[in-house]
This record gives C-alpha cells, structure tokens and sequence, in this order.
C-alpha cells in the first residue's frame, strides 16, 4: 500500500484508510467484537494504516474495540477520532464547549489504550461556541502532546477559515464521491489554498455505488439507511442508472465499482485518502484492490461525461441531521 500526505500537515497515512463505524454502529447489528478486531488487524496486515473512529460510533465501544485491536502495532498507524456530541451521544446534540473536549479527549485516550490522539476532529461545527475557541483548546491539547493533529468534519469553508487561523487544520472529512460532489464547489478550492488534506467518509455512497443495493432492498429499523431520502425506494430505482453506467466503465478495466469509485476519489487530488467501511474481509480486500488502479484521463473524461447524463435525487440527510452540516 502506498501512502499520502494530508495536505501540508507532514501527517502521512495509507492512500486508503479504513473508517471503523459500520462495525459498531449505523448499518445494523455491530459486529461480534473478536470479529471487529480480526478485521481492523487485517487491514493493518493488507497495508492500512489510517483507522477512523468517534467517541458517538457506538457510543464509546467503537474506540474501545480499535484500541483494543490497534494495540499491538500501536506506533505503526494513525488513529483519528472524533469529539462534539453531547455524552457522545449523537441524539443528545452537539456539544463544542473547551471542558467537554478535554473530557473527550482523556475519555477517547483510555479507551484507545494510548496517549495521544494522531488526529483529533470535531466531528460537527458547534454554532454555539466560536470555533476559535474549538481550535485553541485542541491547539492546547497538542501542545500537551495529548494530540497530535486537528481536524474538522463537515465544516464550512469560514469555519474552515477560522479554526485554521488558530490552530493548522491537517485534515477535513466530509462526504464525498461519485454520487455526492458537493465539496467540489467550494471546498476543495480552500483545502487546496491552505494545504489542508481532504478525507472522504462514505466513498462508495454507503454502499450504492456497489452495485449490492437497488430498488428492492430493505433496510432494518438499525440501519441509518433506512431514513435517508436518498435510500428511499423511488429514489434508488431513479439513482440505478449511475450505478449501470459504473458498471459498465468498471468491466472495461476490468474492476469492480467499488474499486472504479475509489480510484477516480484517489485521481482527484493526491492530498484525498478516502476511508471506505465493510464489516466483510472480501469487501476490504476489494476495496484496497482501488489503490492500484490508476485511471487515465480518457477514463476520468468518459465518467465526467457519463454523470453529466445523470440527474442524481434525493436528500442525503434526513432534514434534522442536514442542519448539522455547517455552510
């Protein structure tokens, strides 16, 4: 596995990492914990170096089970995590103040089994607390060596602005691929201006763009997919036709859409490390499988061309976690 710099932070990880959620939280039952851990070390042996977890994955047990996992080879990855929601608990709302981060902060650092965070994000923007002060307590927690590097997840490009002035933001992770664009048209731009890496959470579309999900699929009442729009029935028989068009591009490499997905993320700028999630050891293998396919420009000019066809519909949040995405 080769690896990349996020943006000008010296931070260097895996060209993919592995985002930890979906084995503890959000797409169903989690995972049997020796499970988990069998997987996350996997990754580790199939060259990953770059794991993604939050104190709100669970709560708690997510970081507990990646502590536990990471802990043989603990100075040989990156460990990210998160911190912003009341008790951890994403239903509670969101919670910025300086004294719940360093609660986190210690609490994240225990259940790890490590002293220092690599990279520390705020998982949502606060509007009740200035970001400035966001950043200098995390700018404290790194001078204490509790922390190594910032991070923010699903900023606006002020807020970006703003924290980065106070303390260097080493990586934004938001949504981002071939069915969510969005970071394109402001985003992007300023990551590029101020040196900042860019790690995109659900790469594959929370598995769309697989090709393992259509119009007759169903989700339980623990899976996340269940309420958002985008995954509703109408929605995801109009959406099949970008997955066709995936296909049909991923047969002549030879590739599969995941990888096809994956690839044309790592084409985008080399400063983007994509985290896609499974709980199934094959799936991570395909996954990985994206780091070595290198897309020409025909092939980034033919999938350019075929989305331009595509009218992509549906909301890819419910209306009360969309008003948790700062603009």
């Amino acid at each position: 596995m080769q690896t990349r710099f996020l943006g000008n932070s010296g931070l260097e990880v895996s060209t993919i990492g592995l985002g930890c959620m979906g084995i503890s939280h959000g797409y169903g039952p989690a995972m049997d914990n020796a499970a988990g851990i069998q997987l996350i070390r996997s990754a580790f042996e199939r060259g990953v170096t770059f794991f993604d977890s939050a104190e709100a994955y669970g709560p708690f047990t997510n970081e507990s089970l990646l502590g536990e996992a990471l802990a043989p080879f603990r100075d040989r990855v990156v460990i990210a995590t998160k911190f912003g929601f009341k008790n951890g608990d994403v239903a509670q709302g969101l919670d910025s103040r300086p004294e719940s981060i360093r609660a986190m902060a210690e609490a994240s650092l225990k259940r790890l089994k490590t002293d220092r965070i690599d990279l520390l994000y705020q998982h949502r923007v606060d509007p009740d607390v200035p970001i400035e002060d966001v950043a200098g307590t995390v700018k404290q927690l790194i001078s204490e060596g509790k922390v190594k590097h910032f991070g923010l997840s699903e900023a606006g490009v002020q807020s970006i602005r703003r924290a980065h002035a106070v303390q260097p933001v080493a990586a934004l992770q938001s949504e981002y691929s071939l069915w969510w664009r969005e970071p394109e048209n402001e985003i992007l731009p300023v990551l590029e201006e101020l040196g900042i890496g860019f790690v995109p959470f659900s790469p594959l579309g929370k598995g769309f763009l697989t090709g393992a999900i259509d119009a007759a699929t169903t989700f339980g009442s623990d899976d996340f997919r269940s309420i958002v729009p985008r995954f509703n029935e109408e929605n995801r028989r109009a959406n099949a036709q970008l997955v066709e068009v995936l296909g049909h591009i991923a047969d002549d490499r030879n590739a599969t859409r995941a990888q096809i997905a994956i690839a044309w993320l790592l084409a985008r700028k080399p400063w983007i490390v994509p985290i896609p999630g499974t709980t199934k050891l094959h799936r991570l293998e395909e996954n990985l499988g994206a780091a070595s396919i290198e897309l020409t420009s025909q092939d980034l000019a033919a999938i350019e061309s075929a989305l331009m066809q595509i009218q992509i519909v549906g909301d890819r949040y419910p209306a009360h976690l969309q008003q948790r995405v700062d603009r």
